[in-house]
């Protein structure tokens, strides 16, 4: 039997079926072990790891003794079952091992600057200068696997919706948009620039124009701005889309259920809720004080405006307008709170010690200091606000 140059199978598809054969792997040492002189080989490749054993008799003990982690290496060997009670059953090939019988080193490797086995924390300017033996960290490798059938789950439910996919160019002119453009110099025409598009806006609606009547695109989006908690700085994906002839509930309709689909397949068992809740735009303000709010935070602002009147003198600042605060919570509750600022932000009054802020998603990225004040322009002024505006800001 002929094998093929570097392997018959993948590390992560021998079985019990496979038992008796002869067979031919390629891949990474992901880990070596020496049990009394007969040496133990995690081969590891993308699909997966597979046990190479090789004992002192083996023709190929003397080049196993030379290998050392992440050698790239072809082995030869049959495929027996594991021992009883050696079996792993984490590994889908956790029943059997392959018992070498010739080695082939395909790419030695030096002394690594961070290990690809475990999950040690190492800084990320070491990460990111060896970013290939960071890739290989089983992590991260399942991370960008899990994105890449995340995105494909995604082209698959927008497709039984009826949306065609269309890419849309990358060097575009400069539109007005909530960023700054990132330019590319042109060659052919010098002083002149193209711009990378902050989203395939005025593609898909010419696409509507033109009549293509639902359009979708995993579309990259290049954006010179600050970074953000969800979003990195530079350039990030979307799921963009596109319909003719439809009304805020078709749109409603239409990506329900794709999203809720995608969430329920790579939620492990966890609850997704169906149905989502319509808010409209005032309620959300009044009730979290957001036009996003996070519903797993149960906490609601609630109008506090007599309890203030009540509190002391009347004060023109303070009877202009309503007053709304978020609830205090418990103590063991207020003490835990993730976005939670102890300050006595509501004055020291018999109301305001019954109530507490929580911290703005913007105020979280400072870790727990004030974002700084934006500067006024020159010629309007120095001065920090009203004393409604300072009352408004506390409450």
């Amino acid at each position: 039997m002929t094998l093929h140059r570097y392997r018959s199978h993948t590390c992560g598809a021998l079985r019990d079926s496979d038992i008796g054969s002869q067979v031919r792997l390629s891949g990474w040492c992901h880990r070596i072990r020496d049990h009394g002189g007969v040496l133990f080989i995690d081969l590891r490749d993308h699909y997966g790891m597979t046990q190479v054993v090789v004992d002192p008799d083996s023709p190929a003990f003397a080049d196993a003794e030379t290998l050392r982690s992440e050698w790239v290496v072809r082995i030869d060997g049959k495929v027996k079952a594991r021992l009883e009670g050696t079996e792993n059953a984490n590994l889908p090939t956790g029943a059997v091992e392959v018992f070498a019988t010739g080695i082939e080193v395909l790419g030695p490797s030096a002394e690594l600057p961070l290990p690809v086995f475990g999950d040690l924390e190492y800084p990320e300017d070491t990460r990111l200068k060896y970013r290939f033996l960071d890739l290989r960290r089983e992590k991260l490798h399942n991370n960008i696997m899990l994105r890449t059938k995340v995105i494909d789950s995604m082209r698959r439910r927008m497709k039984e919706q009826g949306f065609s996919e269309f890419q849309t160019p990358i060097l575009t002119a400069s539109s007005p948009e909530g960023a700054r453009d990132f330019l590319v110099p042109s060659r052919l025409h010098p002083g002149k620039f193209y711009a990378l598009p902050q989203a395939p806006q005025q593609y898909k609606q010419l696409l509507m124009m033109a009549g293509f009547d639902r359009y979708f695109q995993i579309a990259p989006c290049f954006r010179d701005e600050d970074p953000r908690a969800d979003r990195l700085p530079g350039e990030f994906y979307q799921l963009d889309v596109e319909m003719s002839f439809v009304e805020q509930e078709d749109v409603f309709a239409t990506m329900e259920p794709v999203i809720t689909g995608v969430f329920e397949e790579f939620a492990e068992g966890r609850s997704v809720q169906k149905n989502w809740p319509r808010i409209p735009y005032a309620e959300a303000i009044a009730k979290y004080g957001s036009d996003k709010p996070d519903l797993r935070n149960p906490i609601e602002m609630q109008d506090v405006s007599e309890h203030f009147r009540q509190a002391g003198p009347a004060q023109p600042d303070r009877d202009a307008g309503r007053v709304r605060a978020f609830p205090r919570l418990g103590l063991q509750g207020l003490r835990a709170h993730p976005r939670r600022r102890e300050e006595p932000c509501l004055g020291n009054t018999r109301a305001g010690r019954r109530f507490a802020r929580l911290l703005r998603p913007d105020e979280l990225l400072g870790a727990g200091r004030r974002p700084a004040r934006p500067r006024l322009p020159d010629g309007q002024g120095g001065r920090r606000g009203s004393g409604s505006d300072r009352q408004q800001h506390r409450a």
